[in-house]
């Protein structure tokens, strides 16, 4: 099931990503798609608020995975953008992290999609102007 969102505001992003917050349960892989600036860093910021953590959000860009330990569920931020191989994502402790009952926000899913799980939670990002976003929240068959 789809839903679709608009976003006029850094504000606005969160309240939709803390409201989806709300409704994980632990072991989600939530799968970002996008283009540079469009939001998903913000997005996943909201995530983690929505979950209880309070401490500094940032992308995990150089750093490939950034850890949000302290909120009602963990949540792991990945940056696939330079993975390109199996070798590669194993060494990122993906399918580590995928078993710990956590959930996972994975920037440039693309690169990793053969090792998506079925249930992924797709988000897309598409730049509408300067401050507006469509935001598509794709569950799946999930209610």
């Amino acid at each position: 099931m789809n839903n679709v969102f608009i976003s006029n505001s850094p504000a606005t992003t969160k309240e939709i990503a803390a409201d989806l917050a709300g409704t994980l349960q632990g072991g989600e892989v939530i799968a970002f798609y996008g283009d540079l600036g469009q939001g998903k860093t913000c997005f996943v910021t909201g995530l983690a608020e929505g979950l209880g953590f309070s401490g500094e959000v940032s992308s995990p860009t150089f750093a490939i995975i950034n850890e949000y330990i302290g909120g009602r569920l963990n949540l792991y931020h990945f940056d696939m953008y330079r993975v390109s191989g199996w070798d590669d994502l194993y060494s990122t402790g993906y399918f580590e992290y995928m078993e710990s009952g956590g959930v996972l926000a994975v920037e440039w899913s693309e690169n990793i999609e053969a090792a998506l799980p079925d249930d992924t939670i797709r988000i897309t990002i598409k730049r509408i102007d300067e401050t507006t976003r469509e935001i598509t929240i794709d569950r799946g068959n999930d209610v």
